[in-house]
C-alpha cells in the first residue's frame, strides 16, 4: 500500500477521540476531509459560520431487522463535543427490513438531536448504502426508501453544519446494542406493520 493509501485509511478508520487528541483545534470531520477529500465531504454548513462557540454533537444510529424483513429496532446514542452521552434510546419498529430499520434510525436520531439542542452534528452509521444516499452518491432506488430519505435529508438542513460519515460496526456498538433491545423490548413505535413491498431489496 503507498502512502497516499496509508493516509486515506487513516481518515476512514481513526475514531474522532484519536483524531480530537492529535488535532485539538480541528473538527474531526475537517481532518478527514483534508486527508481524503474524495471519500469525506467538507463539513457543510448554511451559514458559513466556524463550528465554535455552539453546541456539537455526535450521533451514532443503527437499525437492526432479524431476518429482513422481521421484526426490527433501532438504536441511536447522541455525545456532546466531550464525548458525553446525552441521550441514548432503543425502539421497537415492528415489521421492517434492515434498510427500512437503519433509516429510521437515522430519523429519530436527528429529530432527537436537534431537541437536545445540537446546532452543529456529526452522524456516524456503519450502513455504507445509507450514508453513501444520504451524501449523493448513491441513488435511492427503492420506492420504500425514498419517502425516509427525503425526511432525513430535510431534517439534516436544520442544522447549522452537518456531516454523515460511515464507521466500522465496532465503533458503533452501542447503537447497535439499542438497536437490539428494541427488538427484544417490541416498543410499538415507528413502522408497525409491513411495508408494500419490502423485500430484501430494501
Amino acid at each position: 500500500m503507498d502512502r497516499k493509501g496509508v493516509i486515506r485509511r487513516l481518515a476512514g478508520q481513526l475514531p474522532d477521540r484519536i483524531l480530537l487528541e492529535l488535532f485539538p483545534d480541528q473538527a474531526p470531520d475537517l481532518i478527514r476531509h483534508l486527508l481524503d477529500p474524495e471519500r469525506f465531504p467538507p463539513p457543510v454548513s448554511s451559514s458559513g459560520d466556524a463550528m465554535a462557540g455552539s453546541r456539537t454533537c455526535t450521533l451514532y444510529t443503527d437499525g437492526a431487522s432479524r431476518g429482513n424483513p422481521g421484526q426490527a429496532g433501532a438504536g441511536f446514542v447522541i455525545l456532546d463535543d466531550k464525548g458525553t452521552e446525552l441521550r441514548a434510546e432503543a425502539r421497537y419498529l415492528g415489521h421492517c427490513t434492515n434498510n427500512v430499520a437503519e433509516y429510521k434510525a437515522l430519523i429519530l436520531g436527528l429529530e432527537t438531536a436537534r431537541a437536545e439542542g445540537c446546532e452543529h452534528l456529526r452522524v456516524r452509521m456503519d450502513s455504507e448504502l445509507i450514508v453513501h444516499q444520504i451524501n449523493g452518491r448513491y441513488r435511492v432506488k427503492n420506492a420504500n426508501l425514498r419517502p425516509l430519505y427525503e425526511q432525513a435529508k430535510k431534517l439534516l438542513t436544520g442544522f447549522a453544519s452537518v456531516t454523515v460519515s460511515h464507521v466500522a460496526r465496532a465503533e458503533n456498538r452501542r447503537a447497535d446494542q439499542l438497536a437490539n433491545q428494541g427488538i427484544d423490548r417490541h416498543r410499538s413505535a415507528g413502522c408497525q406493520t409491513p411495508l408494500p413491498g419490502t423485500g430484501t431489496g430494501a
